[in-house]
Order: structure tokens, then sequence, then C-alpha cells
């Protein structure tokens, strides 16, 4: 058995659009069985179309025998977990299958093609998804139950780093941790009324039919994410969280064709018309218009910023205070002020940074420990705005050890000490479920163990 496979989500059977229709013209036949779980031919040509279709260029995938030995250790768990009566709830698992279809409703453009590709309807395709999802949560239920109480020590940690081949140890590029306060400088009144002025020509327009909103939303929209999809976007009522609250509300009071009045986000001016309208999903398309900052505007800000700057440097004021009370940026605010890679890491390196941010640092040269002057910046909505930046620290390239590395050594330490135990469970616990594996699948190395236990039942 494959050890990469044991950690993670095992053949998510994610039954992609495509694997749809293909489920429909492959013969079922048995491929495997563990306990009263089957596993059919079917599930795994799928699974191994997926896996064709989203794996990344020159990266070898996993052939058949691998996969249905990825696909028996999740029947396993399964099987486990229901002993072991672990809790899966039902809403956990409805909740991700209404993002699942949300996700290919929004990739394939709207429900009626998402029903045209995958030839079901959504009821129909949410029963699909039901059963494997529920499996793979039972599954990592049970993974994290197995592993729960493994810890690691500093002795162990060493240990692991000191089998590590020295011309093997991971080389790091410079990192640098940031912090960061930002104001977003406010328009004058009038240029905040010629924004609305020109939403407000616009709904005219659409309701009055002498423009199609997408085609004013291609030329004129200030949403950089929406705007060549002529402003469309889908709603969800489970992610609410994730919208400005005057912006889902508005939306959602909307029939099928009406267009909003002008509304004001912390993003700029909207007009928003409703699409279509299905439960707690809405496709909307919208229009933003950002009013323009003029320099009086930008000054302000950055006299504001740079008092708070002399603040900081006397220590009149604590950072964490500083970034509370002036920063207008919610996410920063949210993060105390910690600029983060997208992988949730406070460790960056200069190709994470925006390019507004690598000029401020060379520019700036700062040391650890030091504030950059206010400077001006275009944020990725093309928003202008004025920050300072804090660097806390900053590593030179350098050859992995356990001085300036030691979390993540400690992490992969743990990682190869879960798998361990992982191992040893279905070592002890593969002979004593019923295992049957197909014909043509016996002669398969990675399904050693699997064939071992089929042949003891037998």
């Amino acid at each position: 058995m494959n050890k990469r496979f044991i950690l993670f989500p095992v053949v998510l059977l994610l039954m992609t659009v495509a694997g749809f229709a293909q489920q429909r013209v492959v013969a079922d036949k048995i491929a495997g069985i563990v306990g009263d779980k089957i596993i059919l031919k079917s599930e795994l040509t799928t699974a191994i179309a997926d896996m064709q279709r989203n794996g990344a260029p020159g990266v070898n995938l996993p052939d058949e025998c691998s996969v249905l030995d990825q696909m028996l250790v999740q029947k396993a768990l399964v099987l486990q977990a229901e002993k072991d009566s672990l809790p899966v709830s039902d809403e956990e698992v409805e909740a991700e299958i209404d993002q699942r279809i949300r996700y290919f409703i929004n990739l394939y453009g709207g429900k009626e093609q998402f029903e045209q590709i995958a030839q079901r309807t959504v009821y129909q395709a949410k029963e699909d998804f039901r059963q494997p999802i529920r499996e793979q949560r039972l599954a990592q239920a049970e993974r994290n139950h197995i592993v729960e109480d493994i810890k690691i020590t500093p002795t162990e940690v060493k240990e692991y780093y000191e089998k590590i081949p020295k011309d093997s140890l991971r080389l790091y590029e410079s990192e640098l941790q940031l912090d960061q306060i930002i104001v977003y400088p406010k328009a004058s009144r009038d240029i905040e009324k010629l924004a609305i002025d020109e939403l407000n020509e616009y709904k005219k327009a659409v309701e009055a039919g002498t423009k199609k909103f997408e085609t004013l939303a291609e030329l004129y929209s200030m949403d950089p994410g929406s705007k060549q999809q002529g402003g469309q976007i889908e709603l969800s009522r489970d992610d609410a969280k994730m919208w400005d609250p005057v912006f889902f509300s508005t939306a959602f009071r909307l029939k099928e064709g009406q267009v909003s009045p002008v509304i004001k986000t912390k993003f700029g001016y909207h007009i928003i018309q409703m699409v279509s309208r299905n439960g707690d999903i809405a496709v909307v398309r919208h229009i933003l218009i950002i009013p323009q900052i003029t320099q009086p505007e930008i000054d302000e800000a950055v006299a504001q910023l740079d008092s708070v700057r002399a603040q900081l440097i006397a220590g009149t004021i604590g950072f964490g205070e500083a970034v509370s009370r002036y920063s207008t940026d919610d996410v920063a605010k949210s993060m105390a002020g910690q600029v983060m890679g997208r992988d949730g890491s406070t460790f960056l390196t200069i190709d994470q940074l925006d390019k507004d941010m690598v000029l401020l640092l060379k520019d700036a040269n700062l040391k650890p420990g030091e504030y950059s002057k206010p400077t001006v910046f275009t944020d990725d909505r093309g928003k202008k705005g004025v920050r300072i930046v804090l660097l806390l620290s900053k590593s030179a390239p350098h050859r992995e050890n356990l001085k300036d590395d030691y979390n993540r050594i400690a992490a992969r330490a743990l990682d190869e000490k879960k798998q361990q135990a992982l191992e040893r469970w279905f070592t002890s616990k593969i002979p004593t479920f019923y295992v049957m594996i197909a014909g043509d699948y016996r002669s398969c190395q990675s399904l050693a163990k699997w064939n071992s236990a089929a042949t003891a039942g037998n």
C-alpha cells in the first residue's frame, strides 16, 4: 500500500460533470469488495478519467491498481467509522453537496448548462453526490480518529532531521513577515454623485430596453472578477458571510429581470439585476463604479498615516491597536494587520507580494522592526489606498536547518509518524475484513495486502 495516499482523502470520488455521462456507458462490474462495501468497475474508470482531466501537466498519475488500492482504503475506513459510530451529520453532507453543485453551475455558466452537460437534473446530481460525500467524510473522520493522539517531541524532530541526507535538505528563498495598516481615502461628495448619476443612467437604459445590462457591465463595470462575464455572479444563502451584507440583501429582494436602485457597499456603488433564482441560489449581474480618488484625498490619508507612524516609532501606540483604530480595510483588520499568502502562511517570498509592495520594500530598504513611510498603492480591485508596512523578519536564502525551520521540519516529522500509525492500523485491520479482488487485479503488486486477505478469507 502506498503511504502517500493514506493521510489524505483517498480518490475523492468527485464525480465531475463529464464523469456523470461516462457512468452511463461503462458496464457495471465488481472490481473489489471490503466488508459490505462494493467498488464497481465503472467507479474506478470514472475516478481515473477525472484524475486525467484534472491532473497537472507533467505530473505522473497513479495507475489503475493504485487507484483501486486507494478506493479499498477508503472503504475500509468507512467500515471502521461506522463501527466506531463516528458522527457525520446530514447537515454537513448537505452543505458540501450544495457547495459542489454551486461550483459546477458556476463553472458551466448556469443551471441549464450544467444539467445539459451532466445529463441529469440538479436534484439527480445531488443524489449522485450524497453517498460518495458521506463516505469521504466518514473516511476522513476515521483517519483523524486513528491519529488524533499522536504527538511529536523535540527529540523525535531532531532524529527525523538527522536522517535526511544533507544534499536532500530543502532550499528556501528569502522570506519575509510583514504587517500593514491600510487606509482607503474617501472620494469627495461631488465625485460620488457622478458615480451615482452614471449608474442611474445605466438603470434607466436597461429598464427602457435600449441597452442590455450585460453589455453595460462589460463596458463600464470596475469589478475585474465579473466584468468579462457581463457582471454575472452567483450568490448562495449558505455563503452569505462572504458577501457585503448590503449587496447580498439587496440582490435577494429583487424579482427576475428587476434592476435595483443604486446601492453603496464597501467596494463602491452598484446596480444589480436578478437573472434567475432557485431557492437559496441566485444568479445576478451587477455593475460596480468606484468613485475616483483625487490627490487631495490621497494627501489627507498620507498625512493621517504619517501621524500614526510617528506614534508607532515613539512607542505611544502598539501596532495591533493602530490597526484596530485606523485601518479601513476589513481583511487587514481581521488579520491584525498580518500580510498572508493564499495558503495562509505568514512567511512570504517576493513573488507572493503585490507589485506595489515589492517596490515599497525595494525603495524603503527596511530592516526588521522598521516601519515604512505611508505609501500609495492600488489593490487587486483597482482601488487606491495608502499603507504603512512593518517588516517583522527577513530570512536569507538558506538550506533547511533546525534553528530556522524547526516548525516546518516538525510538521513533516509528525506527518510521517501519523502515516506509520496508519500503516500499522491497516496491517492489523485488513485481515479482519472480508475482502474480494476481481481477477483482473489479482496480479497488482500494490494490492498484495488486499489479495493476501482475500486469499485467507477464501
